[in-house]
């Protein structure tokens, strides 16, 4: 990627005026979407892995994880735990598998799934993370757009209900506010934004906006 990156572009000032209310009515109405059956099996055959290959070790979930660069830098840096990257791009995950190497990390397993029934998958199997990371994850910048974003997303209670160490970086602030002032909403933690530096880049984009002189941010939080 060059380094050319734009900021996201937005007539947000701050915390979206209509988020409080949404987490509200996320809070009290269960998420009945249906789970697709492609997201059944993909969930079932990582799960089926996992027990195979390290059913005991500590789980990290990296989710949207594109390329899956990400998931291969976690699972180096924790060698003791498993590392599942899930992205909903067949194409993406692909390319990283077939450029397998030796040295691909035993305890990594790459999966095409839609997140919004994984998250659910794993929450309705009582599932617990120990660390959970959101890498920059698509901003939805447009103010009509706050649904899209995942903290305005019905699945978010879910998600929060994985537990953990959890991880959000963007390089637009008030996503990352927004993040955090949701998070205390429906958990009663008081996460903080942050400014990051990327010294070493998890993920392409991060470098990119790295290298494009963006602001990143983040904040991480224990559920």
């Amino acid at each position: 990627m060059q380094a050319n990156s734009r900021l996201p572009s937005s007539a947000q000032t701050g915390i979206h005026e209509q988020l409080a209310g949404l987490l509200e009515r996320h809070r009290h109405a269960l998420f009945q979407k249906p789970f697709a059956d492609y997201n059944r099996a993909a969930y079932a055959a990582s799960m089926e892995r996992r027990a195979r290959q390290a059913s005991q070790a500590p789980l990290i979930l990296d989710a949207c994880c594109g390329v899956g660069a990400s998931s291969i830098a976690l699972a180096r840096a924790f060698p003791e735990h498993y590392v599942i990257g899930v992205d909903q791009s067949a194409s993406r995950l692909q390319r990283q598998i077939e450029g397998k190497r030796e040295g691909w990390p035993e305890n990594l397993d790459l999966v095409r799934a839609d997140l919004v029934d994984y998250w659910r998958l794993l929450h309705a199997d009582g599932v617990r993370l120990d660390r959970h990371y959101l890498l920059y994850p698509n901003p939805w910048p447009k103010i009509g757009h706050l649904s899209r974003r995942w903290h305005g997303h019905p699945v978010f209670p879910e998600m929060l209900a994985l537990g953990g160490v959890l991880e959000c970086r963007s390089n637009w602030r008030i996503y990352v506010e927004e993040f955090c002032f949701a998070v205390g909403a429906l958990t009663g933690a008081l996460p903080a934004c942050e400014a990051y530096v990327a010294e070493a880049p998890l993920t392409p984009f991060e470098r990119k906006y790295r290298d494009s002189g963006h602001a990143l941010w983040r904040t991480v939080v224990t559920l």
